[in-house]
């Protein structure tokens, strides 16, 4: 499974969100790929992507992409990350 995180630039809140996404999937014992990355190449990686972690700011600007984009609120809040993964998970 691959995992794009979005923000702006792609060296600071996506990393985070990267970092946070990583470590809720561990616990949801998920192996997954998860990449970080600036709204200038995020529709690319987008294509082969199964799930796309970003703000609201950016969700509009992905585009159409097969992926689906899931809107995080709070990229410090696991609990919230958690919650959103879990219903984007395949059973």
């Amino acid at each position: 499974m691959k995992i794009v995180a979005v923000c702006g630039m792609g060296i600071g809140t996506s990393v985070l969100l990267k970092m946070n996404a990583e470590k809720v999937l561990r616990t949801l014992g998920v192996d997954a790929d998860v990449e970080a990355a600036d709204i200038g190449v995020a529709r690319g990686m987008a294509r082969d992507a199964q799930i796309v972690l970003t703000s609201e700011e950016f969700a509009s600007e992905i585009g159409d992409v097969p992926a689906q984009v899931i809107v995080i609120d709070n990229f410090f809040d696991l609990e919230e990350i958690t919650t959103k993964l879990k219903a984007a998970l395949p059973e």
